[in-house]
């Protein structure tokens, strides 16, 4: 029996941006590395609220902190016998060895891959969590870049971009593995729907991530170097830079180009990592082995499926099969596809056994639904946690009108919501339910509200609010989204010796938020404030509202 773990755990690592030339993606790539160089600057001088929240000692080598899940999640995998057969053949037996044969970059060393380098030769246990990461699925990816003639380098540069981890989020709203923007992950083939995030599936991004890269390097004439800043910071920066250097007389090789300064350690971190790779023995690294197997293979499951039903045909938890499967956000996979899972290789032939005797219209759980008054398509897409579409689909329905007394069949999870625990809607409610502060409130987003004032509002730190969220600073706000806020003073009337209790106040008639806002001196905006998500235009007798109260003073 042979183990490995899927561990996404809070990491420290590089911002990416993989990027197109239009000016609306220069500017979010700007924003990024704007955040990216105040977070160094605030390790650099030391602050407090630096040292909580970042990995300062990462972050000062030219690494930037990622979002990440932080649960681990532990497969068991019971390697066939003819696998074990076939690599007990072979004449290469680990993985990083065949990568290590196969390193072509040629460079002179120099003192920026020096700083790197003694980087990672400083933390061993580093490469040795990336190692439990990258175990299943290094070899897939290794065998798309042989297949496709790329080098092997580039089997190293999950390590920098997400230290392998398919869950990674980045200020920059990169995603995934080899972290791509929404934009050039749609335009390098990475699907991006509701029930579905293909920068986040491990081999739909590798695939993607080798057509960039090739893009890239046509356009930059065969210079990997410059290929390589290009997808950290984008072409039209690197073109510039290029440009620029021209004008005045001077090499417009990688290392004296003017970039920014997480791309000017982006390459020497790559080729950090080759050298100590090519050259453990010689620095006495103790790179971590990953035995040249496969661990999982791909299934074509040819239609939209339950992943607690897969789950549980693989005979896996939901939570496994959606670490081997990030890129589905919710409890199904997309009905228009792919029909691809990711199985641990022993649980192949189980699975396939029991989905050939498992229909299509059997891989989903069905509801009657008897439409009721004041029932819409979006109220049930948002009840039964589909969409609009599938409902209107499956019912045959030619417009979004529905008809009172009419049943509509729906398809739903097959377990509470709770159970796919890795499904987007889960994992931020695990992110937004961390404690943060001694107060969380919540606030609904109105239209014109951004990161920036709403931070000032409640007076908290911007990029703290949006990672309370899952979400980056330069995200696009949606009105009716509803934000948690953590506080440690939940009004600007509570005093430091305060002690406060949460009560809930059923409305009664006759109330108004004055009336109650005085019963409780309390402040009627405070009150507001507190129950943004209740209040409508007029209270109603029966409502509950929230309400904290410093009992020593009421």
């Amino acid at each position: 029996m042979r183990l490995y773990k899927i561990i996404p755990v809070m990491v420290f690592t590089s911002l990416t941006a993989c990027q197109t030339t239009t000016a609306t993606q220069d500017e979010q790539l700007a924003q990024e590395h704007e955040i990216a160089e105040k977070i160094v600057e605030s390790c650099e001088q030391e602050h407090t609220d630096a040292q909580e929240h970042f990995d300062c000692e990462a972050v000062t080598s030219g690494t930037i902190p990622i979002a990440h899940p932080t649960d681990t999640v532990e497969v068991a995998v019971e390697l066939p016998q003819e696998v074990l057969e076939a690599a007990a053949e072979s004449e290469v037996k680990d993985l990083w060895q065949r990568v290590r044969t196969q390193l072509s970059f040629e460079y002179d060393d120099n003192s920026r891959i020096q700083a790197q380098r003694n980087w990672y030769l400083k933390h061993p246990s580093y490469m040795k969590r990336v190692a439990k990461r990258a175990k299943p699925f290094l070899y897939l990816i290794i065998e798309q870049l042989e297949q496709q003639n790329m080098p092997l380098e580039l089997a190293l540069l999950p390590i920098v971009e997400s230290a392998f981890d398919p869950f990674a989020y980045s200020h920059g709203r990169a995603a995934g593995m080899w972290q791509f923007i929404p934009s050039t992950g749609t335009r390098f083939g990475m699907q991006q729907t509701w029930w579905y995030d293909g920068r986040r599936d491990v081999m739909a991004s590798t695939q993607g991530a080798i057509n960039y890269l090739n893009y890239l390097l046509e356009m930059f004439d065969g210079d990997w170097f410059h290929a390589l800043a290009a997808y950290n910071s984008g072409e039209g920066r690197v073109l510039k830079a290029i440009r620029k250097n021209k004008k005045s007389g001077k090499a417009t090789d990688f290392w004296h180009l003017d970039l920014p300064k997480e791309t000017r350690a982006y390459v020497p971190k790559l080729l950090a990592l080759a050298d100590i790779l090519e050259n453990h023995d010689q620095y006495n690294f103790d790179w971590p082995l990953i035995e040249n197997l496969a661990y999982t293979q791909q299934v074509n499951v040819e239609s939209q499926i339950d992943l607690a039903l897969a789950a549980e045909m693989a005979e896996l938890s939901i939570e496994e099969l959606h670490a081997l499967n990030p890129g589905y956000n919710r409890w199904a996979t997309d009905p228009n596809g792919p029909h691809t899972l990711l199985l641990p290789i022993d649980k192949v032939e189980i699975f396939n056994e029991k989905l050939a005797k498992t229909d299509n219209k059997d891989r989903l759980n069905w509801v009657r639904h008897k439409v009721k008054s004041g029932d819409s398509l979006l109220k049930l897409a948002a009840k039964y946690h589909t969409t609009v579409d599938i409902i209107s689909k499956v019912n045959k329905l030619k417009s979004n009108v529905i008809v009172v007394g009419k049943h509509l069949i729906v398809p739903v999870a097959l377990k509470s919501l709770d159970s796919y625990s890795l499904s987007q809607d889960q994992r931020l409610a695990t992110t937004q339910s961390k404690q943060s502060g001694a107060y969380q409130l919540k606030h609904i987003v109105k239209s014109g509200d951004t990161f920036w004032d709403i931070s000032r509002e409640y007076k908290v730190n911007l990029r703290q609010l949006a990672k309370w969220n899952g979400m980056a600073p330069t995200d696009t706000l949606r009105p009716g989204k509803e934000l948690v806020i953590w506080v440690n003073q939940v009004s600007s009337q509570q005093d430091s010796d305060a002690v406060m209790r949460t009560l809930t106040y059923t409305v009664r008639n006759g109330d108004s938020l004055a009336r109650i806002a005085g019963k409780f001196n309390v402040k009627v905006s405070d009150l507001q404030k507190w129950n943004q998500s209740k209040l409508k235009k007029y209270l109603q007798p029966g409502q509950k509202l929230k309400i904290y109260v410093d009992v020593t003073r009421t």
